[in-house]
């Protein structure tokens, strides 16, 4: 009776030890096992926290636009636009830029065209908000490419590890087989979780960051034509004033 109740008591703890389990797999593993879960778990770290910098970065750039769009033009010249500006705004750095190029024209010895001149200027500005803006997507795009090979790469030495366990302890039943290979596949998997999220993060901003470049273009095409133009060109701001409801009717029209 007391051998039944001790066997009783024992069953759940023997149930609830698991032999096949993730951190089972990386001790039969060894060294090789926790190196590729280390490098994947960091490539997952790294790509979330490339995420959701990007993120906080590209935000902070569209809403430049928007101030730009509403205050910017409104202004008499284009050092008073630019005080305007956010101190740090990518916008405020094409404005600073044209300007200084501006000033720079009327130095050069060499004739060169002033719309060359100034466009090259703003070009290179506008370029190098774009590199900034994609800093990290390649990071993104080596993690989605290269971690299920990582990954891979453990499930070949688990697998191997485990074939030659096999075969030293001469059992090829289906219990010896299937729990170390099963255990090695782990790898692989992780290798897919981390893939997934690097390649979804890096299409959806790089397809914000067309959508900014977009932008930034319209608006050096804007500041080019404004100051090739003395200032006599420049975008439309705001809607047209609303028709007068009880507006004179012109005399020809009374005739009738």
């Amino acid at each position: 009776m007391l051998n039944s109740i001790i066997a009783a008591a024992a069953a759940p703890a023997a149930e609830a030890a698991n032999p096949y389990g993730l951190m089972e797999a990386l001790d039969q593993g060894g060294v090789i096992a926790w190196a590729t879960f280390i490098i994947l778990v960091s490539m997952s770290v790294g790509t979330f926290y490339v995420l959701f910098t990007k993120l906080i970065e590209q935000q902070k750039v569209i809403n430049q636009y928007k101030k730009v769009r509403a205050t910017f033009w409104r202004s008499n010249s284009l050092k008073e636009g630019s005080a305007k500006l956010e101190k740090n705004s990518a916008y405020k750095q094409i404005v600073d830029d044209g300007i200084a190029a501006q000033e720079q024209h009327a130095k050069l010895t060499d004739p060169v065209e002033a719309h060359d001149w100034l466009h090259g200027s703003l070009a290179r500005s506008e370029n190098a908000i774009n590199w900034k803006l994609g800093g990290g997507l390649a990071f993104l795009a080596t993690v989605g490419s290269t971690s299920p090979f990582v990954g891979l790469f453990g499930t070949v030495v688990g697998i191997y590890r485990a074939l030659i366990k096999i075969g030293a302890s001469g059992q090829a039943s289906i219990d010896a087989v299937a729990g170390p290979v099963g255990e090695a596949l782990i790898m692989t998997a992780l290798g897919l979780v981390v893939a997934v999220p690097a390649v979804l993060a890096y299409n959806f901003l790089q397809r914000r960051n067309k959508a900014i470049a977009e932008n930034l273009s319209s608006f050096s095409t804007d500041l080019l034509g404004y100051m090739v133009s003395n200032g006599a060109v420049k975008p439309v701001v705001g809607t047209p004033a609303p028709a007068q409801v009880g507006k004179p009717v012109p005399a020809a029209a009374t005739k009738a």
